[in-house]
């Protein structure tokens, strides 16, 4: 896979930049440590004439708010606006995007305004859907303070909430105008939340890059020690790796369902569950191994891979077994989920570490079978 990524240099230091390239559309994806002063030099880049709303959550706000704000107050000569979200997965919902809506309208946001999403996956993910749909469409920066954030959900423009019955059901893709990556954000995470976002990580190698895989396999210790610098590497990487597939097919018609490995099961698993018991990496994991099995009983991989998965994920305290997993409820909300198609499933299945491919009409005797593993295991 070709680079997609430049060495630039700004009054925060070195920035590795990969940019997303899109018909119409441009952006760059800004990594680095100790460089979140960077996003008023973005906001004076794009230069956008309204007031700035900024969306975070009560968690985020707890360590960043402070910081933010004074970075708004020195680049935004309109002023801006503070939303908080109550965090947590079950508040990715339509009405937490009525209250942003309120808030905003309140607060004078029009047209010409632009947000600032600081926050996880689902703050960034609430912030996307709903700069898509303010106003028929304003544009946003993605600031994630996650791992899963950083190197899954910030990229591409996949933007949405929840539905009882189904993850990500009500969305848009909405690119963002830029992103912003700082890997010191990290260092304040709770370790369950940090760990979960290795799980995507090890997608990447698993669906493009086996020596990223072996990296992760390798560099445990030193990854969940949280050294950024052993950490800039897999994030990079995986930036690059989504990137690439991204301006390749950005509307998800083809390889972009790659980028959904392991993630059929796992949203179902987050479904059944009420996105309560599982973080999202943790429902993922539990996805790969599924699909990882699923794989072997359809002769599509060796029987050596499913273990190279638990190995590797172990390594990061994230599950690998479910033996309470409720088998007709996942099923149910698997035919839910959007990647359905006419009624059928699509799979993403290894060929080998590195390789995926999209299988569709698999048995419900083998997707059975898949979850009776990850039971018993």
């Amino acid at each position: 896979m070709e680079t997609n990524r430049n060495v630039m240099t700004y009054s925060t230091g070195e920035v590795k930049t990969v940019w997303v390239k899109l018909s119409g559309h441009t952006y760059p994806i800004h990594i680095g440590c100790n460089i979140f002063p960077l996003l008023g030099e973005e906001l004076i880049r794009l230069n956008w004439k309204g007031k700035i709303g900024l969306i975070t959550d009560e968690n985020v706000a707890k360590h960043y708010l402070s910081d933010c704000e004074n970075i708004l107050k020195k680049v935004c000569p309109q002023g801006y606006v503070v939303h908080v979200l109550p965090s947590g997965e079950e508040y990715k919902t339509l009405e937490q995007i009525e209250h942003i809506c309120t808030s905003m309208l309140k607060g004078g946001l029009d047209r010409s305004s632009g947000i600032v999403a600081l926050g996880g996956g689902v703050v960034g993910d609430i912030a996307g859907y709903f700069s898509a749909s303010y106003m028929r469409g304003i544009p946003f920066i993605q600031v994630p303070t996650t791992i899963v954030s950083q190197v899954d959900a910030s990229i591409g423009g996949k933007t949405g909430v929840n539905h009882p019955l189904g993850k990500n059901i009500l969305g848009a893709f909405h690119q963002p105008h830029s992103v912003l990556i700082d890997l010191n954000f990290l260092k304040t995470l709770p370790i369950r939340i940090y760990a979960e976002g290795f799980a995507e990580i090890i997608k990447h190698g698993v669906i493009a890059d086996e020596g990223l895989f072996k990296y992760c396999m390798d560099k445990a210790d030193s990854l969940m020690n949280r050294v950024l610098n052993s950490l800039l590497y897999p994030v990079i990487r995986s930036c690059e790796i989504k990137a690439d597939i991204v301006m390749q097919d950005e509307k998800e018609q083809n390889i972009r369902a790659y980028l959904n490995y392991g993630h059929t099961f796992g949203h179902a698993f987050e479904a059944v569950t009420d996105y309560k018991k599982f973080l999202h990496g943790e429902a993922v994991s539990l996805g790969m191994i599924a699909a990882a099995e699923l794989a072997v009983l359809m002769n599509y991989v060796d029987a050596e891979v499913p273990p190279l998965h638990r190995k590797v994920l172990q390594k990061y305290g994230l599950p690998i077994s479910w033996k309470e997993v409720p088998i007709e409820e996942v099923l149910q909300a698997m035919q839910r989920d959007k990647k359905s198609k006419a009624g059928k499933l699509r799979f993403i299945l290894p060929r080998k570490i590195g390789e995926v491919e999209i299988v569709a009409d698999v048995p419900e005797a083998l997707i059975r079978q898949a979850l009776v593993k990850i039971k018993s295991e």
